[in-house]
């Protein structure tokens, strides 16, 4: 047989495959350190899901039950009536008109918003004791809610310090600030404006801060000025962070609560949802149909959060 035979004969016969390579397992050390990095992170948010759970999720889970019975939150026995609480809620026009005064907070958050992206975009460049400034819009945010209701009560009084303040500049008035209901929510509405600007200032600040340098620079090559470079650049790069304060305001707007409950208590037209749910639970014990309230209201900012969110998707911003 020649040599090209022979090689056609090898190559013709089977060849053997190699055995395949027995996984070794690690060694214990090393099985039990890398289960130890595992479950690192769960150990650190052991004690905020619990607190979570215990402090969010089981009062929602328990106002949802005392939504369909008629307990008074006093009485140990309690009586389920199906959707009884929400029939009544929904064929008493009047449980619902509250939501009008809403329209005041929520026009109130329309100048919020641009009255906190304008002193952003101002203090965001340089500018004299911007950080002087950047503390005065802020502080009102860090003072409790109840003291700011407290302060102003004084403030919007008959003969009070808005009225002294008009008559250093020669304008004298009567007129009752809290007494008629547009004024009153007029007024009240002022005071969240002035309390949550600050939020939105911060929230504005830092995400202009965030976009790079260089566009600025050229941007003012090309001969642009600041209000197109807010059109072009700031506005696009922080449009993910308008949106969220939109949705932030929507929300708190129909959850008002504090600030007309320390001042008027929700008399003079002031009334809010979130005001007489609390007097249905703790004034006229009611407690089954003020959980079915609240359940109400929950529903209502989270569809207008998904329409908003429908509306407005958190899309990724490029400016480059």
């Amino acid at each position: 047989m020649s040599r090209t035979d022979s090689e056609a004969v090898r190559d013709r016969a089977p060849r053997r495959r190699p055995a395949p390579a027995v996984a070794t397992p690690p060694p214990a050390p090393e099985r039990r350190a890398r289960r130890w990095r595992e479950a690192t992170p769960w150990l650190f948010m052991l004690v905020p899901l619990a607190l979570l759970v215990v402090f969010t999720y089981a009062p929602v889970i328990n106002m949802v039950a005392y939504s369909f019975t008629d307990w008074d939150g006093v009485s140990p026995e309690l009586e389920f009536t199906g959707a009884g609480n929400y029939a009544e809620i929904f064929t008493r026009p009047e449980l619902f008109q509250v939501f009008f005064v809403s329209g005041y907070y929520l026009a109130a958050s329309v100048v919020q918003i641009a009255a906190a992206l304008y002193f952003a975009t101002v203090l965001s460049f340089h500018t004299r004791f911007r950080n002087f400034f950047k503390g005065v819009l802020f502080f009102p945010y860090l003072i409790n809610g109840v003291a700011i209701g407290f302060v102003f009560l004084y403030f919007f009084q008959d003969g009070g310090t808005l009225d002294s303040v008009l008559r250093l500049f020669g304008v004298t008035t009567d007129h009752a600030w809290l007494g008629s209901s547009t004024s009153a929510n007029v007024s009240l509405a002022g005071v969240s404006v002035w309390r949550y600007m600050g939020l939105n200032f911060v929230l504005f600040l830092g995400a202009i801060q965030s976009i790079p340098g260089e566009l600025y620079e050229a941007s003012e090559l090309d001969g642009a000025n600041r209000w197109q470079q807010f059109r072009h650049i700031i506005a696009p790069g922080i449009r993910p962070i308008i949106g969220l304060s939109v949705i932030l305001a929507v929300s708190g707007s129909l959850s008002v609560f504090e600030i007309p409950y320390i001042m008027t208590g929700g008399a003079t037209g002031t009334e809010t949802f979130v005001i007489q749910t609390v007097k249905l639970a703790f004034q006229f014990n009611k407690t089954g149909l003020a959980s079915a309230a609240a359940v109400v209201l929950l529903l209502i900012i989270l569809v207008v959060t998904w329409v908003q969110r429908r509306l407005v998707p958190d899309d990724k911003v490029d400016l480059v």
